[in-house]
Formats: C-alpha cells, structure tokens, sequence
C-alpha cells in the first residue's frame, strides 16, 4: 500500500469501518495516504446488497484495496430473532463486494469476519486451524455461517486466481460508534446501557441475561483497526514469511484478539464500577450465555509484529464516555 492507492472502505459508517479510516486519516496527515483517495459511500451513494449497483460502482471508481467491514451485526437475541436476515444479508453484501473485486482488478482485499466462526465446543486458546472441526453456537450460527463462506471465498480466491485477498478473524468488539440499542447490541454497550441508565434512574436492581459465568476475550475496536491497516501493508500471502498452520499449509487469515479473557460476571461488576451503580445485579439464567469461553490464539498475528495497546479498563472508559456523548444525550434531550 502507498499514497497511489485508492482504498475502498465498505461499512465506513460502521463502529469498524470507521475506526479504520480514522486510522488510516491519520496516515494522511503522516503524508502517507492521499484521503481523496479513501472512497467511503454511504448507503445511500452505494447499495451493497445490489450487485448491478456495487459492480458499477467498482467499474466508475476503480479501487486497489478493499476493505470490507460491512455487515448486519448483533447480539444473541438479534441473531434469534432474524436468523434469515442474518445469514442472507451477509452472503449478499460479501459476495457482491468480493466478486467485484475480482471483475475490476483489485489487488488486495481484506474481509472481517468473527471468532463466531468457530465450533461451540473448542480447544483453548483457539487455532486458526479449528476452523469447521465441530458444530457452531445454535444462538449466532446465521452470522456464523456468512462469515465462513466469506472466508473461504476469499481463501478459494487465493487459491484458483492467485489473489491476494486475507481475513481478519477479531474476537468481540467495542468501543466509539457502537451500537447500545438493546434490542441488537452485543454485551459490552447492552451492560453500559443498562447500568448507566439504572444509575440516571436511581434503580435498585438491573438483570443481566444468562449465569454471567461464560468468559470472553474483547478488543478495542481501534486496535483492531491497526491491526488491519497493519496486515494489509505487511502480509502477502504468497510471502515465504506468510503464517502456516499445524500443517505447515499458508494460512488466508488469522485471528486478532487481546490475549486476556474475563467472565461476563466480572465485566458487568467492572462497568457498574466505572459508571458508579451501586445496586443489585440479578442473573436471568433463562436467557442463553451463548459459548462457554472463547479465547484467540493471537501467536501468529503477533509474530509478524501487531499486538494490542488498549487494555480493557481503558477502553470500557473510553466506550462508556461515547455511550454518553452520542447516545445518552442524544436520545433524552
């Protein structure tokens, strides 16, 4: 990547996408990037699940680099509820991206995907290489799915055509621009929503879906977004410096995590104590936990040279003023 490139950002409105282009402004005014050249639409400039629309699009601007961290995402009780929606939107939106990519050219493309990817039941902490050994978590299998079939997609891509097109595999995100809607918002903003409106409210008690015993490993989304910029300026897969599995075959992605896991009992205990909720907190142990643990193996990401800077406190902080800012105020003025 250079200051030639024209860079395409699908999803740059999104928590993710937009965490990389603040980083990648910031090579700009570093003199490294040339921001006419970052090409961010909007939904309305550029319908995603309209593949005459993307492959005009793809043929008009031209971009070198794709990035595609555009997708329907949410929590537990949103892939419940619109498992369609879930699995079809996402095959659509990657497919029409990913195949316009290779129509016109493009030279390197970086798909997002998630830890999600993986069996239920995993080996810890979890290999690259687990991939497809055992069934998926019931709860987000939709997702799930799409994500696959992107990867592999991508992986096929490499494989038949040579392209250098790799994914990301993040554990859970957070951090600016998340979503806190109740309704689809995965666990960190739910619980920031929830304790800080208990504590606006004076509420003696805030219930907590599951038993609060699963443990999940979380990234702050700016990490992730330099660890995307990183891959695509330092990995090529047909490098002979390249990550290799157990099997000594090159890897088309690789997980990006912090490293550190805690249960959702202790991160809803850490976020009461930052917002100052002193109430009761119950367990509705109706409601799913989702996978028991998901923790990364980050060994081969960090061997090319990333590693995470934000640690979780900091960055529940910096979460919980967003939530403050452009949520809370927002919606109660």
């Amino acid at each position: 990547m250079n200051i030639d490139q024209k860079i395409f950002i699908a999803g740059s409105n999104g928590m993710v996408g937009s965490a990389i282009k603040r980083v990648l402004i910031k090579k700009v005014n570093d003199n490294y990037y040339d921001d006419e050249k970052l090409l961010c639409p909007n939904r309305e400039e550029l319908n995603l699940l309209d593949f005459e629309a993307v492959k005009s699009w793809f043929s008009i601007k031209k971009p070198n680099t794709v990035i595609v961290a555009a997708a329907k995402v949410g929590g537990i009780n949103a892939n419940n509820t619109k498992p369609y929606e879930f699995i079809y939107e996402n095959l659509v939106i990657q497919n029409n991206i990913i195949e316009s990519s290779r129509l016109f050219g493009v030279k390197k493309l970086l798909f997002l995907g998630s830890s999600c990817i993986y069996p239920k039941i995993c080996k810890q902490p979890i290999k690259e290489e687990y991939l497809l050994e055992n069934s998926l978590e019931p709860t987000n299998q939709w997702y799930a799915i799409a994500k696959i079939a992107g990867l592999k997609l991508c992986e096929a891509l490499n494989r038949e055509y040579g392209l250098d097109f790799i994914s990301l595999m993040p554990c859970n995100l957070y951090g600016v621009g998340d979503s806190y809607d109740l309704n689809t918002s995965h666990v960190i903003p739910a619980l920031i929503n929830k304790f800080y409106n208990a504590k606006i409210k004076n509420l003696s008690k805030v219930t907590c879906w599951g038993t609060g015993k699963p443990l999940r490993e979380f990234l702050y989304v700016d990490d992730l977004a330099e660890a995307c910029v990183f891959c695509l300026e330092n990995l090529e897969i047909s490098d002979n410096n390249a990550p290799i599995n157990s099997l000594f075959k090159k890897l088309s992605w690789l997980n990006v995590g912090s490293g550190s896991e805690i249960t959702i009992k202790k991160l809803s205990e850490k976020i009461a104590d930052i917002i100052g909720y002193k109430g009761d907190v119950h367990w509705d142990s109706t409601m799913p936990d989702g996978t028991p643990r998901k923790l990364l193996d980050i060994s081969k990401i960090k061997s090319l040279g990333w590693e995470p800077k934000i640690k979780l406190e900091e960055g529940l902080r910096l979460a919980i003023d967003d939530f403050e800012r452009n949520f809370y105020k927002v919606n109660n003025l």
